[in-house]
């Protein structure tokens, strides 16, 4: 019996639930009054189990129509995602956007633009990883990730096509603590060489051999931006970070912005990506979440410091 249950009858029930009632549920689903009560009790024969408890003016769910309502959503919900996702597909809709993404990039515009990503497609689940230089190049080459969120290098892979998106606030820091912040005037690159610089390395071969930024023989290196944040506010070293990741601890005092010599007095900016495979460009989700990275406000990609000058 319980094969017999229909999809009908769930979403009658559950609509039974949150209408309060059998006749608030038929005005709701435009059928008769009877219509409904038949398939409710309909479903209960066949499940074995009563759902409703009729003895008083509304019917209320018993102990075990509340555990099977959860489980009746469940199903229901799995079927229309089903319907959603396929629907997409065969218009040409990813069954699954995969993503790779830019250490670099604000986590703050990506969730920004994630949540009217479900809204929009919600048969598309999102899968994201997220690198740092050549590492967001690997994941589309090997197909792991078909879109990619890139910061600068010097050589782009032939494979794929790069559209500008924004330019990120780079800034050289260390903490107020370091020798580094006290220096008066312009820093000489000759005064940086005999300090730790903290070096962003990549996982991935595609930047073997190549150095970004690197001013100083003697260099920590890690793979992740947040243990080299941490080890920035110890004092361990200098180094480039994204200037939305470290504003508070600029504006609290906890890092000072480095004045470098030959380089602008508020950082550099960092141009930002979306890249793809030239073979394999994306389909309408990809698509349009790459224009609405375009539309980021400016506030999320980047933001002034207080101050640019050096200083304990």
């Amino acid at each position: 019996m319980l094969d017999a249950v229909s999809l009908d009858q769930l979403r009658v029930f559950i609509c039974a639930v949150e209408e309060g009632s059998f006749s608030a549920a038929a005005r709701k689903l435009r059928r008769a009054q009877s219509a409904v009560s038949e398939m409710v009790s309909a479903l209960e024969a066949q499940i074995g189990v009563p759902l409703f408890d009729r003895g008083g003016r509304y019917p209320k769910l018993t102990g075990a129509g509340a555990v099977l309502l959860a489980d009746a959503r469940g199903i229901v919900s799995g079927v229309d995602f089903m319907k959603a996702r396929a629907k997409g597909m065969s218009a040409g809709l990813e069954p699954e956007l995969s993503a790779v993404v830019d250490v670099f990039f604000p986590m703050e515009a990506l969730t920004s633009a994630a949540k009217e990503f479900r809204e929009r497609f919600p048969g598309t689940p999102l899968r994201l990883y997220v690198e740092a230089l050549g590492g967001v190049f690997q994941p589309l080459l090997d197909g792991r990730a078909s879109l990619g969120i890139a910061g600068p290098l010097p050589q782009i892979p032939a494979a794929v096509t790069p559209e500008r998106l924004s330019d990120v606030g780079l800034v050289m820091v260390a903490a107020r603590e370091h020798p580094l912040a006290a220096f008066e005037g312009p820093i000489p690159k000759s005064e940086l060489a005999r300090h730790v610089q903290l070096v962003l390395t990549d996982r991935s071969e595609l930047s073997a051999g190549r150095e970004y930024g690197v001013v100083s023989p003697a260099t920590w290196r890690l793979s992740d931006l947040f243990a080299k944040h941490a080890f920035l506010l110890n004092g361990l070293g200098f180094g480039g970070m994204p200037l939305h990741t470290v504003k508070p601890d600029i504006d609290s005092g906890k890092l000072v912005v480095l004045k470098i010599e030959d380089m602008p007095a508020g950082g550099l900016m960092l141009p930002m990506y979306a890249v793809y495979l030239t073979a394999a460009p994306p389909g309408p989700a990809g698509r349009w979440l790459i224009e609405r990275l375009k539309l980021c406000p400016s506030a999320l990609l980047k933001a002034e410091p207080e101050t640019a000058s050096t200083g304990p």
